[in-house]
């Protein structure tokens, strides 16, 4: 069974009320850290249980040391899936609005934790459930204990002070999942410092879509990942973005596409930019 996997609203619609399946709904916004949990109550997929970005799917920030958005403890992240329901062999949908970028986050940390099979991110999120003409529901969800065990691995992570030794190695693929504009430094709406890490490639997340909403076919992904490695291996790519957030999608584009799960970098440029030492690039 492949590690990234998409469902329609159809076939979602179709495994409602399935007893091994678990759907969590991660819809977050970072201008209002209260979105998600806002919009869940007023209306979420049948059965689903909020994931949030910040208080569940993050760890605490450690002003001047973390990024935005740093990982969040396993063990705790464990016990949190279990208290939605999470068995070992559960059946797991991810979804937020559409774009994919905070399920992606959701679908990243399943993978970290062990659990690469059987998770699927609903393609299109909840604007394509919306569009099939699949309902909402105010209910709130079944509570069950589940049995999870997950335990991190670590082989999907690198940080800061072994990308610094990485960065002049011809081997390594870098890719950025922040827009071009902020990639360059033209912009930086969000964190103090413009710019990106030396070496490294914009990959905007948004390019794994279609028009649609939808995820590219993976042919084309693969296409276009190609491109970014150049003939080097894919086991030395390493993804990171403004928080460690979207770069999630990009990784889950990749293996959507055939690729093997390349490394996180889940400090990201807000976490890089924590240390002066540490050298920023600006432009193409």
């Amino acid at each position: 069974m492949p590690l990234a996997q998409l469902i329609t609203p159809q076939q979602l619609a179709e495994r409602l009320g399935s007893p091994k399946l678990v759907i969590l709904d991660c819809r977050f916004a970072l201008e209002d850290v209260d979105y998600g949990q806002r919009s869940y109550a007023e209306g979420h997929i049948a059965g689903a249980h909020f994931a949030d970005l910040e208080r569940d799917l993050s760890g605490p920030v450690s002003k001047g040391k973390t990024g935005r958005h740093p990982l969040p403890d396993p063990q705790r992240l464990v016990e949190r899936l279990r208290e939605w329901g999470l068995d070992n062999d559960s059946e797991v949908v991810l979804y937020d609005d559409g774009p994919g970028a905070f399920a992606a986050r959701a679908w990243w940390l399943l993978a970290w934790l062990g659990k690469r099979t059987g998770v699927a991110m609903l393609d299109g999120g909840l604007k394509a459930w919306h569009t099939a003409g699949q309902p909402l529901s105010l209910d709130a969800p079944a509570r069950y204990e589940g049995t999870f065990n997950g335990e991190p691995d670590t082989k999907l992570l690198i940080d800061a002070e072994h990308l610094v030794t990485e960065l002049a190695s011809p081997e390594l693929t870098l890719i950025d999942a922040r827009a071009l504009p902020r990639f360059r430094g033209d912009v930086e709406p969000i964190d103090p410092v413009a710019g990106h890490i030396p070496g490294a490639q914009c990959a905007a997340f948004t390019d794994n879509l279609g028009e649609d909403g939808r995820f590219l076919a993976p042919e084309q992904l693969r296409q276009r990942f190609a491109e970014k490695l150049a003939g080097r291996s894919p086991e030395h790519l390493v993804a990171y973005c403004g928080s460690g957030v979207t770069a999630c999608h990009n990784l889950f584009a990749l293996a959507l596409a055939g690729y093997p799960l390349g490394r996180l970098y889940a400090g990201s440029w807000s976490e890089w930019i924590n240390e002066p030492t540490r050298q920023v690039a600006t432009g193409d």
